[in-house]
């Protein structure tokens, strides 16, 4: 459930922050009257992830059971992939998007109407895209389609709470150091997906090794205690893994976290894509 709130809470506020900017740069500017089509491209963008979440949870139910595991693990890779592509750029460029998003956000407006809407469907969208990837994705690994879908809400209703405050200017913090440490527990949890995602590989016949166990503690940390279950809901871990499911999990966690941790490696990047967050303590009003 932690690791479902830590998503939300981190692609929801990068979502806030992006919007917080839009707003508070058009109130500034004296131009209200663009307001609308700027809601419209954030309600269109929330409406698509919701239906890219629906469509991943009740079209996968139509499959056999090899093909739901195929799918699962394929998925849990692409997220995790998506994931640390998100925590790099975002730790990299926390500190220098807003005035490009102001620039893209005047060019929009010199365009029309249709640019604005677009500008903020891009803005929420990809963040809403991920969220419901990698959130339904956890949801397999945990086979408990509650609690991490309760997590994530949490999570994207402190982010929505925390980008108001920035908006209204009560919360100031150094979002370059949030986006560090919450992407090093990100990178935390996303090597616990990506171990069950080779898992579900395997259960699907797509990788060898489902019977090789690299050790069993079920007898010390069973699945079902409030420990157990603890662990499988903030790192997906799992008592009895197969010596790949280890050797993925280390093999992607040290070098990913090193090089995260790593002073220097947050260099400002050439091009960043379009519609992501910005700031460093918070939005102009």
């Amino acid at each position: 459930m932690f690791g479902n709130y830590l998503i939300g809470l981190r692609e929801g506020l990068e979502a806030s922050l992006v919007v917080c900017i839009l707003v508070a740069y058009l109130v500034k500017t004296d131009r209200k009257d663009k307001l609308p089509p700027v809601w419209l491209g954030v309600g269109v963008a929330i409406a698509l992830s919701l239906g890219f979440g629906a469509a991943l949870q009740f079209g996968s139910q139509e499959l056999t059971f090899q093909a739901q595991e195929a799918l699962g693990g394929s998925l849990s890779i692409i997220a995790v992939g998506l994931v640390t592509w998100m925590v790099f750029w975002m730790r990299r460029t926390a500190r220098h998007l807003k005035a490009e998003l102001h620039g893209k956000l005047d060019a929009a407006i010199a365009m029309g109407t249709g640019a604005l809407v677009v500008t903020a469907f891009l803005a929420v969208g990809r963040e809403g895209l991920e969220t419901s990837l990698f959130i339904w994705t956890a949801v397999q690994a945990t086979d408990d389609g509650f609690r991490p879908v309760v997590g994530a809400g949490l999570g994207l209703l402190t982010a929505v709470v925390l980008g108001w405050l920035f908006y209204r200017g009560a919360l100031r913090i150094n979002l370059a150091k949030f986006f560090t440490w919450t992407g090093a527990m990100l990178v935390v949890v996303a090597a616990g997906v990506l171990a069950y995602g080779f898992h579900d590989l395997q259960e699907a016949g797509w990788l060898p090794g489902l019977n090789s166990r690299a050790f069993d503690i079920s007898e010390q940390i069973p699945v079902d205690s409030w420990y157990g279950t603890l662990l499988k809901g903030v790192f997906n871990f799992q008592p009895d893994p197969t010596w790949l499911q280890v050797a993925v999990w280390a093999l992607y966690l040290v070098p990913t976290m090193f090089l995260f941790l790593t002073p220097g490696r947050a260099a400002a990047p050439s091009s960043p894509p379009a519609g992501s967050t910005a700031g460093t303590v918070g939005a102009e009003r």
